[in-house]
C-alpha cells in the first residue's frame, strides 16, 4: 500500500529509549491498519513526495519525438533514446549509477539506439576483453515512464530545444493553448 502524508513530531519511548515515528496519512488508513496491526515487522519507505508525470505530458513528448524523427529521417525509438541520453536520468542502485559493457560494434550500437526495453548511454570507455573483442561501457538510463513531473519537464524541455535546433517552427511544436497548459500543469516553459 502506498500512502501520502506528513511526518509528525517524533516521540521517545522512555521504557525502551527508542524513537517512535508518527505519520499522518492523507488517505483513509483504517482498513489497512486493521489488517496490519498484528504484524511483528513491517517495511516502510519514506521519501519526499513528487507528482508523477502525467499521461498528457507523455503524449505530448511522443508527438514531438515523431515530428523530430520525421525531420531527421530516423525512428521514434532513436530520437527517444537520444533524448534519454542527453536529458534523462541514470538508473541508480544503492546510490551508484549502473553500467554495462557490450561489444563495440556497429550492430551493437544500432541495437542500443533502437532499443525500447532498456536505454543505454555510451561512454568513451572502450577496453579489450579477455576474448580479444573490444567492449564499450554504457550507462544504464531509466525509462521515462518512471519519471516524476520535474524529470519529465526537463526531458520535454530538451526535446523542444532539439526540435527548434532541427528547424521545426514553434507553431508546430506547441499551440498557444498547449504552451499555457504545459506551463500551468507541469512547469514546462516553451517561451
Amino acid at each position: 500500500m502506498k500512502l501520502t502524508g506528513k511526518l509528525k513530531e517524533p516521540v521517545i519511548d522512555y521504557a525502551t529509549g527508542r524513537l517512535i515515528v508518527q505519520f499522518e496519512p492523507y488517505e483513509d488508513f483504517r482498513q489497512a491498519y486493521e489488517e496490519l496491526k498484528g504484524c511483528e515487522k513491517l517495511s516502510f519507505e519514506i521519501k519526499r513526495f513528487r507528482r508523477r508525470r502525467s499521461l498528457d505530458a507523455n503524449a505530448y513528448y511522443w508527438v514531438l519525438c515523431t515530428k523530430l524523427a520525421g525531420v531527421l529521417h530516423t525512428s521514434n525509438e532513436e530520437v527517444h533514446n537520444e533524448m534519454l541520453c542527453s536529458y534523462g536520468q541514470p538508473e541508480i542502485f544503492e546510490g551508484k549509477a549502473a553500467y554495462i559493457t557490450i561489444p563495440d560494434t556497429e550492430n551493437a550500437e544500432n541495437k542500443v539506439k533502437h532499443a525500447m526495453d532498456y536505454h543505454l548511454k555510451p561512454t568513451s570507455q572502450v577496453r579489450e576483453g579477455l576474448d580479444g573483442v573490444m567492449y564499450r561501457t554504457y550507462r544504464l538510463m531509466r525509462g521515462s515512464h518512471t519519471y516524476n513531473t520535474m524529470e519529465m519537464a526537463r526531458l520535454i524541455d530538451g526535446l523542444v530545444q532539439s526540435c527548434r535546433d532541427a528547424g521545426i517552427p514553434d507553431a508546430e511544436i506547441a499551440s498557444p493553448e498547449e504552451k499555457r497548459l504545459l506551463k500551468e500543469r507541469y512547469g514546462v516553459d516553451l517561451g
